[in-house]
């Protein structure tokens, strides 16, 4: 132990231990989940986060996934029914983990990746590019920060019935989310425009050049 006037160096070329990573989620199996209920499922992770790891709110976003002809096309998908796992949504939502300035990590209930992946991975496995694309099928990512997502995020679930008032598919077993200002907002995160709405919106390029930094 080194006393008050004593310095300890480093010995030179000595390797600098890596940061271990804080393992959020540990089992997948473990998170909150109902299917087509992505939103919610998002929203549960942003809780799971406070509750557990306070500490790295900050570092935690809900991305939107869609475009304004809400036809978004994901690969790896568990919903996909070909080899590729391909699924056009009308929207989808991820939870954003930026641990380290050049380390990001996207989890998915919905991919068949590893949970979590490494963001540039995610994204050229299920975004891959714009290029082999039309226009109408291009996606753009609102960005969220996790706690403002969790204070002002609603929805009564009402996408998700039918004229007659039955479900298209099954609801979570809990209440459905409120806001102190709100019981339905979820059109303001699915829609796309940049003038409008929580957080910011990216184009596919956008988004990887804010959140994919290849370490020095």
């Amino acid at each position: 132990m080194a006393t008050n006037n004593e310095i300890i160096l480093r010995p030179e070329n000595a390797p600098i231990a890596k940061k271990q990573l804080i393992n959020l989620f540990p089992k997948q199996v473990e998170c909150s989940y109902v299917s087509c209920y992505c939103e919610e499922n998002v929203y549960k992770l942003c809780q799971d986060v406070v509750a557990r790891h306070y500490n790295e709110i900050h570092k935690c976003y809900a991305v939107f996934v869609s475009n304004p002809k809400r036809t978004v096309p994901l690969w790896r998908q568990r919903a996909g029914k070909d080899d590729d796992k391909l699924v056009i949504w009308d929207y989808h939502v991820i939870f954003l983990y930026q641990a380290e300035p050049d380390k990001c990590l996207v989890y998915d209930l919905d991919s068949e990746l590893p949970f979590p992946t490494y963001v540039h991975k995610y994204i050229t496995e299920t975004f891959r590019t714009d290029n082999i694309l039309k226009p109408d099928y291009f996606r753009y990512f609102r960005v969220i920060p996790a706690t403002e997502f969790l204070n002002e995020f609603a929805s009564d679930r009402r996408h998700m019935k039918r004229n007659d008032g039955t479900w298209i598919k099954p609801p979570p077993n809990y209440p459905a989310i409120r806001s102190t200002t709100s019981t339905h907002n979820l059109e303001d995160y699915i829609q796309m425009d940049v003038t409008k709405g929580p957080g910011e919106v990216f184009s596919l390029t956008q988004f990887v050049q804010r959140f994919y930094k290849p370490a020095t």
